[in-house]
């Protein structure tokens, strides 16, 4: 069990549980909670789902009231990490004061990739990741008649399926050629690239903007690739993001597409460790490193390094799971569906509940669902019990999955 100050830079999904789970495995040492937002640590999923729709105040987003935290002596620390002396084990903030450390938790999260567009920079240009964000966009969506939403991932399109339930005119514009590319089957996009067009949302292919077209400092539009001009008066943007890393790499931690570490999560400093969206971390279960953006991931990462802390070090080996709103519909993904091969689509995508396995070599890998839970809590069982399968099972809608459980 380790002994001293635990410091944790960021107190996201992955901070936060870090230190919840360090007090719920009995540690009695010093807690820091380095918090760079002008809030308590909060949930980021409602931002883009019912948060940005109107319901509930940001208090009802927060983890635990502030008695939380003065009840479980964590200390919230409003500040932002500047600078790690790795020899001395101390941490530098920005305000110049520091902190020394026994254990060091690097949970800095990502931040959002930006345009590098003309006129990018003018204030009715918005992105969507945090908290300050989501409550602009809010007050913003009321006002707005017409958005461009640049990027058709799950922020991009969980954001347009609000502004078009609110009345507005959307139009989504994405370089690749079908929505979700690089998160979900072909079967999946196309299902919910026909819903959203279906509630009036229109969705623009293959083609990427090219300026932000202005009127004094008001947006009035997008400029195409192919050479179109789309009105706008908003424009939101979720083009990716890009893991922050650069606390580590000045501290001269190998860093790569994250901050790289272990199976354990540590990094090549055994008084340092990095989680959740920073984390470009070794999995046993899919062999390779991975770095995954998702609730899950942060806060399995910090449940496992809190073990690690209080004497229980096992190496991570968590199955990841995603899900995403967009208007009536709920996408669920148990697995890692990327590398695929073979795509078994079971139920009715007309009654708009149907589930697509995803096969690699015969080996079931992922299962995404649209409105089936039933096949999203089957998938998350079978895959905790390192269990497939067989694609003509799946395929058999007389076949019960619960069999293949037993």
């Amino acid at each position: 069990m380790s002994k001293g100050t635990v410091l944790i830079v960021g107190a996201g999904h992955a901070g936060f549980q870090v230190a919840a789970s360090l007090r719920q495995h009995g540690y009695a040492e010093r807690i820091c909670l380095i918090n760079d937002e002008a809030h308590l640590p909060y949930q980021r999923p409602p931002l883009s789902k019912a948060y940005l729709k109107g319901e509930g105040r940001p208090d009802s987003l927060m983890f635990r009231p502030d008695k939380f935290y003065r009840d479980q002596n964590i200390e919230l620390i409003s500040d932002r990490a500047a600078f790690i002396d790795r020899s001395a084990q101390r941490l530098l903030l920005a305000s110049g004061s520091f902190l020394d450390y026994a254990h060091l938790v690097l949970a800095t999260g990502a931040r959002n990739r930006l345009l590098d567009l003309p006129n990018a920079n003018l204030g009715d240009v918005r992105y969507l990741r945090i908290l300050d964000e989501s409550e602009a966009l809010r007050q913003r969506i009321h006002t707005a008649r017409h958005v461009v939403v640049i990027g058709a991932g799950f922020i991009g399109l969980e954001f347009a399926a609000t502004a078009r339930a609110k009345g507005l005119e959307v139009d989504v514009v994405e370089l690749a050629t079908r929505v979700m590319a690089r998160a979900v089957t072909a079967e999946i996009s196309d299902y919910f690239e026909e819903r959203h067009r279906a509630a009036g949302i229109r969705i623009h292919l293959g083609v990427q903007a090219t300026s932000i077209e202005n009127d004094g400092d008001k947006v009035a539009g997008v400029s195409l690739s192919d050479g179109r001009h789309i009105p706008a008066d908003l424009v939101v943007v979720g083009v990716g993001v890009l893991p922050n890393v650069e606390l580590a790499a000045e501290a001269g931690l190998p860093v790569a597409s994250g901050i790289i570490v272990n199976e354990q999560l540590l990094t090549s400093d055994p008084n340092i460790s990095a989680i959740g969206d920073c984390a470009l971390f070794a999995s046993p279960r899919f062999g390779g490193s991975l770095r995954l953006e998702s609730v899950q991931n942060a806060t399995d990462h910090g449940r496992c390094v809190a073990a690690r802390l209080t004497g229980d070090a096992k190496a991570y080996d968590g199955l990841p799971w995603f899900w995403s709103d967009q208007g009536d519909d709920k996408l669920q993904i148990a697995g890692l569906t990327t590398g695929y091969d073979q795509v078994v689509v079971r139920g009715d995508l007309k009654a708009r509940t149907f589930s697509a396995f995803c096969y690699k070599a015969g080996q079931l890998v992922g299962i995404e669902s649209v409105n089936r839970a039933a096949d999203h809590v089957f998938g998350r069982k079978l895959f905790g019990m390192n269990r497939s399968v067989a694609p003509k099972q799946v395929a058999d809608p007389s076949f019960d999955l619960k069999s293949a459980l037993a």
